[in-house]
């Protein structure tokens, strides 16, 4: 009787080590695809000196919609997690559209090569951001689902592994993203 208790202890420890290995595994996958963003985030922070700088030559009476810009991007630089950094990247990216926007009024900036090669930088950032964060938001949906499968729910708690949060759309992108495209011939 006494051995069956000690197997039994045993495999129940087994299997909480190989639940605990396996989350610790996927725990760091978040980290790293948080990482990933967070590379191209700065990157994107990088870039947004220059363009604003280069608007300005051009369009020096708009001086609120470059104010809005830098104060977004400080917001976004100051963001310490997923959930604080997609609110203020969304924040950020309605500043940017306000900024492309302006510069449809002043022909002479769109056809300067520095803005343009500043857009398409700018443009390749972002679609390395939007890969990185599907990423992220794929390797968190398999961390949650493995946190609260059975019978490592039994014990995530206990080991301190907590539910990530998912990369989410801002409010200026989603109907973007939901909206069907109008085809007309």
């Amino acid at each position: 009787m006494g051995l069956v208790i000690i197997g039994i202890v045993v495999f129940l420890g087994l299997i909480a080590i190989l639940i605990y290995n396996r989350l610790v595994g996927l725990r760091q996958n978040v980290r790293q695809g948080w990482a990933d963003i967070d590379a191209q985030l700065r990157q994107r922070h990088d870039l947004i000196p220059n363009l604003v700088n280069t608007v300005q030559g051009y369009a020096t009476h708009e001086k609120s919609t470059l104010d809005a810009v830098i104060s977004a991007r400080n917001s976004a630089l100051g963001a310490s997690n997923p959930a604080a950094a997609a609110a203020a990247e969304n924040g950020l990216s309605g500043a940017l559209k306000s900024l492309f926007a302006l510069a449809e009024n002043y022909p002479d900036l769109k056809a300067n090569q520095n803005f343009q090669t500043l857009q398409h930088e700018l443009a390749d950032v972002e679609d390395k951001l939007a890969a990185s964060r599907r990423a992220y938001n794929a390797v968190t949906a398999d961390y949650n689902g493995a946190r609260q499968a059975f019978p490592a729910v039994l014990f995530a708690g206990a080991f301190g592994f907590g539910e990530e949060k998912f990369w989410e759309l801002g409010a200026e992108e989603r109907p973007t993203i939901s909206a069907a495209p109008e085809v007309k011939f």
